[in-house]
């Protein structure tokens, strides 16, 4: 099966999901503006910087198009953003080496708008590094991370529980795991014998919150969760709206 994340489809709709100006997403007054700036918020609303090391490292693990690595870099003293799509990284590496990008809106059927993601005021691109890589075989020469942000990823992976098995060698005593899903267990992505939650186990339901807390337990602490609304524009009148669960979890 090809990869949808390479399409030049799906990296226009994550160039506007990530960099666009409200108006330019989401222009009626009836409509979900809180679920704006998803990207920014899985950073700013879950992270919990006070308690971080001064300058410290940070993981972006599936970071797309960049928008949450540049939100991180304001504040991180160096940033690895990780993806498995190389269109996606390709992305992320021009917005940091000339500051702006390019691209075509759909607005209905065929017609488009040109429009140009900008890099967001406040970023530090000289701290990011964006690399081609699989979430699932992270390799060691990356190091350790004092926060690690997986923002919608484990439920689009093949295989979610050998990235939870890394988590404890990427991130450092006292560190912290920030991870949001919508938890959409799909065929298409993770084989279903594989999925972390979204089934019934004989007469009992089997909930990912509850199976990521005992994957991770051995090292990890829950600290806290809250809904994160999400919205992605694919045409004029055409949106996905998702509440996507954030969890905050440090390292023991």
């Amino acid at each position: 099966m090809s990869n949808p994340y390479e399409t030049p489809t799906l990296i226009s709709q994550y160039l506007l999901f990530h960099y666009g100006a409200p108006d330019e997403i989401l222009p009626y007054e009836e409509a979900p503006h809180s679920a704006l700036d998803f990207a920014v918020r899985a950073v700013t609303e879950m992270v919990d910087f006070e308690t971080l090391p001064e300058s410290p490292r940070a993981l972006d693990l599936g970071c797309a198009v960049g928008r949450s690595s540049f939100t991180l870099s304001e504040k991180c003293g160096e940033v690895v953003g990780i993806d498995f799509s190389h269109a996606f990284v390709e992305a992320s590496q021009s917005m940091a080496a000339k500051g702006q990008l390019a691209y075509d809106r759909i607005d209905e059927g065929a017609m488009t708008t040109p429009l140009v993601a900008r890099l967001p005021e406040g970023a530090r691109p000289e701290r990011v590094n964006f690399l081609q890589g699989d979430a699932m075989d992270v390799p060691e020469t990356v190091g350790q991370f004092d926060v690690a942000l997986l923002a919608n990823l484990i439920c689009r992976l093949p295989e979610p529980v050998r990235c939870l098995e890394l988590l404890p060698g990427l991130v450092r005593s006292e560190g912290q795991l920030v991870i949001t899903s919508p938890y959409t267990w799909l065929d298409e992505f993770t084989p279903r014998d594989r999925w972390l939650g979204g089934y019934v186990d004989g007469d009992r339901p089997v909930v990912t919150i509850d199976v990521l807390e005992k994957s991770l337990q051995p090292h990890f602490e829950l600290v806290r969760r809250q809904n994160l609304p999400m919205l992605i524009r694919e045409t004029a009148r055409k949106f996905q709206w998702t509440m996507a669960e954030g969890s905050l979890w440090k390292r023991f």
